[in-house]
């Protein structure tokens, strides 16, 4: 997930995170200092629903403008590591003897 706040608020002419802070006061929402910093330069680990809606108002967006999703890349197993359930894969012999009929 990418955090997309900093360009939402500059498209709608908002540059500072204080700003951005002083608006979100004005709406009914403090935010601490450290925490609007956390806001503002990198992509935070939570956010609160109240919060983001807050946050959406005062720059009048919608949550998906703010967070854009990234695709997840996921590490493919090596040839070796892949089950032989493959057509054509041999199937090592059973040993020993079969199961027995359950109880009657």
């Amino acid at each position: 997930m990418q955090w997309n706040l900093r360009m939402v608020a500059a498209q709608r002419g908002v540059w500072k995170a204080s700003d951005l802070r002083r608006a979100l006061v004005e709406a009914g929402l403090s935010i601490s200092a450290g925490k609007m910093s956390h806001l503002w330069s990198s992509t935070p680990i939570s956010v609160r629903l109240d919060d983001l809606d807050v946050i959406c108002a005062v720059l009048d967006c919608t949550p998906a403008e703010l967070m854009l999703a990234e695709p997840v890349s996921t590490p493919q197993p090596a040839p070796a590591e892949r089950a032989p359930a493959q057509a054509g894969a041999i199937r090592p012999e059973r040993r020993g003897r079969s199961r027995s009929a359950p109880p009657v």
